[in-house]
């Protein structure tokens, strides 16, 4: 990962009580004008944000395999489906189909996803910043704030943009 990404980390976790603040506003803005705001950040972001360049999702957790995700997978590699899940994954605390270990064995060492074509859903959604309901993902969105640096700096621009309430005493 980039020096610069890790510091978009690291200055993130130094102020994580402010945005567990942040959260908590985010959490009450009306759902439609939600949506509005992440994809907007979003789009911004990723205008500046090069995913080759960290990979820190790729190397540190796992995405949710689905059904139709193992049968394009195994399908890709001409092996049974069965075969795939024995080799590559493991049912995690939930009941869900993830990795095995990390990184991702699909991960070259330049950061490019080797099975890109045929990658789990997941991995095409993510950080899931700019998909539709995004109050359903604000968990994980936060969650998300210690694996991605471009969810870091959405949620500083968003944080940015929220009205504060006005000081009393002035």
């Amino acid at each position: 990962m980039e020096d610069k990404y890790l510091k978009i980390l690291e200055d993130f976790k130094l102020n994580h009580k402010s945005n567990k603040t942040t959260f908590k506003k985010v959490k009450k803005i009306n759902r439609k004008k939600l949506d509005d705001i992440f994809h907007l950040e979003h789009d911004t972001v990723f205008e500046s944000i090069d995913c080759l360049k960290c990979a820190n999702c790729c190397k540190t957790t796992s995405p949710i395999f689905m059904d139709s995700d193992i049968k394009k997978l195994a399908k890709h590699f001409r092996i049974k489906t069965h075969q795939f899940i024995d080799q590559y994954l493991k049912v995690d605390g939930d009941g869900d189909y993830v990795l095995r270990s990390a990184p991702c064995p699909f991960l070259w060492d330049d950061n490019v996803c080797s099975v890109y074509d045929v990658r789990p859903l997941a991995c095409k959604e993510y950080p899931h910043t700019d998909r539709k309901n995004m109050y359903q993902v604000i968990d994980l969105t936060e969650k998300n704030t210690t694996i991605c640096p471009a969810v870091c700096k959405i949620i500083e621009n968003i944080e940015g943009k929220l009205e504060t309430k006005p000081d009393k005493n002035r």
